[in-house]
């Protein structure tokens, strides 16, 4: 996966010397929880938060392009009848898209992401730093849809990141833990440099 991601970032540098390259700011809800196996958590709950960031689209052709992006997401779980405690674990996210953009402004869009975990607090009746006990790497999947109005570069995209990686470490949730979030964000793509 680490190959994976040096060859798109080694190709996306590769065609911001010969495209025109158009940056944009992203920001909006995230709704988080763990795809679970294992009897440790028992019914576990969402936890909702915000993400925001910053990305490039790099065109390969008139309706391709690779999309880099650098996001902050508060995810993690919520608190349940049978699990009392509140997990937030905030990650700084780096996707690396391959975008199909319609005329009319409707898009698809996919690829790998790696997040680099900023912090993880386990909340009981007062928070306790869980970071020694979650990994530091969260490898996932990206799927999403969306709509640009061409006009204003104004838009609007829907996301579900998909975990591939067990971010529990020694088993501290007695069970494979992995992310699933779900991500509404707003857009504005500036005009190309």
């Amino acid at each position: 996966m680490k190959k994976l991601f040096l060859l798109i970032f080694s190709t996306a540098l590769v065609f911001t010397t010969h495209a025109q390259v158009e940056f944009g700011l992203k920001a909006g809800y995230t709704h988080s929880n763990f795809i679970y196996s294992g009897s440790g958590l028992g019914d576990i709950g969402s936890r909702t938060n915000f993400n925001a960031g910053i990305f490039a689209s790099i065109p390969f052709s008139k309706h391709f392009f690779l999309q880099p992006e650098l996001v902050y997401s508060g995810q993690g779980i919520g608190a349940t009848d049978s699990i009392p405690e509140n997990i937030y674990n905030n990650y700084l996210n780096v996707p690396v898209l391959i975008k199909y953009q319609h005329q009319s402004g409707l898009f698809a869009e996919s690829g790998p992401q790696v997040g680099f975990l900023l912090n993880s607090e386990l909340e009981t009746a007062s928070m306790i730093d869980s970071k020694s006990s979650t990994k530091s790497t969260d490898f996932s999947w990206v799927f999403g849809l969306g709509y640009k109005i061409p006009t204003i570069n104004l838009g609007v995209d829907f996301r579900y990141n998909l975990g591939l990686t067990n971010i529990a470490k020694n088993n501290y949730y007695q069970g494979s833990a992995k992310n699933a979030v779900f991500q509404l964000d707003l857009f504005y793509q500036f005009k190309q440099m």
